[in-house]
């Protein structure tokens, strides 16, 4: 369960399922990267129908605590780069991996 699903294996699975070459196969891969880390960096949020959704979140200034320290530090504002996973992720991931769905409603 620890592997971990890198670029080539995406490369290579567009390569099996489309029937590209392996080339074009890995351009295509790196050319969808792309085009999100672009309209990431340009401030729009991504969603991907299904999958979930990449959003930015602006952080405000606060005040942190060294944990070694208790020194007082301020933290500056900055953008974070949250993910959301869709319903359906949620319910694949769980099911696959025998976890339990919870729901939001009440039960009686």
């Amino acid at each position: 369960m620890s592997k971990t699903l890198t670029r080539a294996d995406l490369g290579n699975a567009v390569y099996r399922e489309v029937g590209l070459s392996l080339s074009e196969s890995m351009q295509l891969v790196d050319a969808v990267f792309e085009e999100v880390s672009t309209a990431l960096e340009e401030g729009q949020n991504v969603k991907l129908s299904s999958f979930g959704t990449f959003s930015l979140r602006q952080k405000k200034s606060r005040v942190g605590r060294n944990p070694k320290t208790g020194v007082e530090v301020t933290i500056t504002p900055r953008t974070v780069l949250s993910f959301n996973p869709s319903n359906i992720l949620k319910e694949a991931v769980n099911l696959n991996l025998g976890g339990h769905i919870r729901s939001s409603r009440k039960q009686d």
